[in-house]
């Protein structure tokens, strides 16, 4: 394991600058708007309803096919 991360770290090492930067363009810096957005959309789209009921199916599809 040694001789891997040092050779993984050697080669990331001798990367350009630009190589080891993540590409992206943050256009809308809001973070909870845009997690609330989400979330709205989430309940509102009817997503919400299908993981409930989704959840309690499987809940009973559990419980009858246990054993003991």
């Amino acid at each position: 394991m040694n001789i891997f991360s040092d050779s993984a770290s050697h080669i990331i090492w001798h990367l350009p600058g630009y190589w080891t930067l993540l590409a992206q363009n943050i256009t809308d810096p809001n973070l909870i708007g845009q997690m609330q957005k989400v979330f709205t959309h989430f309940v509102q789209s009817g997503q919400a309803w299908a993981l409930l009921i989704g959840l309690g199916i499987g809940y009973m599809i559990r419980n009858l096919t246990s054993y003991g």
